[in-house]
Formats: C-alpha cells, structure tokens, sequence
C-alpha cells in the first residue's frame, strides 16, 4: 500500500490532523493542537500504531506476523507495534490498525478535546 494512501487515510479521520514532533518523523494526532495525542507513526516503510491497551494484547500482532510486527521503541510496553508495509500483513489489516489506534487514541482523549461526534 502507498505511503500517500496510509497517510491520507489516516488523516481523513474525524479531527486527525499531520505532526512533526521530531524531525523527519511524521505522526497523525488527534485532539486540539498542544493537547493532540498521536496515534499512528507515519514511517516510510512501517507504520506504529496503538495496537492494544495491554503488551500482551498487542503482541497478538507479532505471533500473527513474526517478520512484519514488532514492539515499537520505548513506547512498545504500552501496547505500541510497528508494522511492516508491502510484507505479508493485507492493506485492509493495515488500515484497521490505524482505524482501531485512533478509537484506542480517542478513547483516552479528555471529553472536550474528543472530536465533534465520536461516539466510541
């Protein structure tokens, strides 16, 4: 799946909106600007994603794709993976990855800061 494609869609989300927190490293937030919360890491060849609120639920994804998951860096143990674009995970999967990190995002958003609408 193109990069464009990941992007756009994740940005295409209710109230996501494009970040550079560090240079070179594109994000998706959601929520007001300086209270935004990240909830996809938009890598040239991977995305991170929330994959679950727990490890040991995320790591569902690492025994389902062992070469194309894996546990993000420094954020990994609060259910964060990365996962592989153009490898063995289907697009659809990819893009119900970022569709569930923004709910799992959203969810823990305060109130007022949740986009018009959501309803969980």
């Amino acid at each position: 799946m193109a990069q464009d494609h990941i992007r756009d869609h994740a940005l295409g989300l209710p109230g996501a909106w494009p970040d550079e927190p560090w240079e070179g490293d594109q994000v998706a937030k959601v929520g007001p600007a300086g209270a935004g919360k990240i909830f996809c890491f938009l890598g040239s060849g991977s995305i991170g994603i929330k994959a679950a609120v727990t490890r040991e639920e995320a790591d569902e994804w690492l025994d389902r794709y062992p070469d194309d998951a894996s546990v993000m860096a420094y954020i990994g143990r609060s259910g964060w993976n990365s996962l592989a674009r153009g490898g063995a995970i289907p697009d659809d999967e990819l893009i119900e990855a970022i569709e569930d990190s923004y709910r799992l995002v959203v969810a823990r958003l305060p109130k007022k800061h949740r986009p018009e609408g959501w309803a969980g």
